[in-house]
């Protein structure tokens, strides 16, 4: 017997740069463990993957898939080929995560064009499709099958379901297809305050990509067909693209664990409240007088608060070990993310931290 393996860092450690760096919720590494026991059909054959289905159908409905993957990524590559004939083409917002961080998987492995619109909040609107949705029987132009929206965005808005709903309905009128990128649906739905089939299926959406990850799972996503119409082939294409987890049942016990009960809502909206209480308490030292220099980009809608600060003070609180990243360097933009971790003693410390740096600075 080996002596039990001790962590290489301190546990202790909790920063903002993003909430895939915090660990794994308690209740689902044991679920993990629970279904470790004995042996089950591989890819996908297995008891847990089947009650899977009936898990997210209880929030999506009945008639959906569910096609459980290891990443966003792959769930958003896989999910959009699906949708796709070979000369199809995906509007989106040019911050989206498939367009700004996803290495050109969409375009060098799912052989797919992105028709992207620079927008401020991260959102699409109808008339912004419409600067991209034009061209359908031209040859020489990919043509714009499905439009793309990300919940939230990755500036941290929340669309609403009417927003989403205005969206779709102008997608389908064009004979387009929408798909959702739900990395932070969780997210959302604590935001909106709505459940998850309110501003996903009964809005529109023919097909999305549900996260888990950034919610407290180990690394489990899903690709979840609202519209079997508007998706074909993903069987074999979760192969094509190496998302068939061969012991799957352990990726749809991380999911079963947050959405068969509220743990899923309950961590997203602990992750809210924490960027929320960051973001009052930093209006707070701003009214004051307090805290110079210091400004917001966008909307604190759900875990994430964008900030402006003066020249040096992110390297300096970076020097002090609060961990987070610069969003655009050029205009001293950063951005804080909260997770389902994160304390109220952690915003509290980074709080005085910053306003001490702004003081000095």
């Amino acid at each position: 017997m080996t002596d039990a393996f001790q962590p290489l860092h301190d546990i202790d450690i909790r920063g903002f740069a993003s909430d895939n760096y915090s660990g794994v919720h308690p209740e689902v590494l044991a679920a993990i463990a629970a279904a470790n026991g004995g042996h089950q059909v591989a890819y996908g054959e297995d008891l847990y993957t089947e009650r899977l289905q009936q898990v997210f159908a209880r929030h999506f409905g009945e008639g959906i898939e569910v096609f459980p993957v290891f990443n966003g990524t792959g769930a958003n590559v896989t999910a959009l080929q699906s949708m796709l004939p070979r000369w199809g083409a995906v509007i989106s917002a040019s911050t989206a995560h498939i367009n700004s961080d996803e290495g050109g998987a969409p375009e060098r492995v799912g052989g797919m064009k992105l028709l992207t619109v620079p927008t401020p909040d991260g959102k699409l609107t109808p008339e912004l499709i419409d600067r991209e949705a034009w061209g359908w029987g031209d040859e020489h132009r990919a043509q714009p099958l499905v439009v793309s929206i990300t919940q939230t965005t990755e500036l941290g808005t929340a669309y609403t379901a009417e927003e989403i709903r205005s969206i779709a309905d102008h997608v389908h009128e064009r004979g387009m297809k929408l798909h959702l990128d739900g990395a932070r649906l969780a997210n959302a739905a604590a935001s909106l305050e709505l459940p998850l089939r309110a501003f996903t299926r009964d809005a529109g959406v023919d097909v999305l990509s549900f996260g888990g990850t950034k919610n407290g799972a180990l690394g489990a996503e899903a690709i979840v067909v609202l519209n079997p119409a508007a998706s074909e082939g993903l069987k074999y294409l979760r192969k094509l693209n190496m998302q068939l987890a061969s012991k799957m049942r352990f990726v749809s016990a991380q999911l079963i664990a947050l959405l068969e009960g509220e743990l899923w809502i309950e961590s997203a909206s602990h992750a809210n409240a924490m960027a929320r209480r960051l973001r009052d308490a930093l209006d707070a030292g701003i009214a004051a007088g307090e805290l110079p220099g210091l400004g917001f980009t966008q909307e604190t809608q759900s875990n994430g608060v964008f900030a402006t600060l003066p020249a040096g003070v992110a390297d300096r609180l970076r020097d002090r070990g609060f961990r987070f990243y610069d969003w655009d360097a050029s205009r001293g933009e950063v951005r804080w993310m909260c997770s389902f971790d994160t304390s109220e003693a952690d915003i509290d410390a980074f709080v005085a931290g910053i306003g001490e740096e702004l003081a000095s600075a």
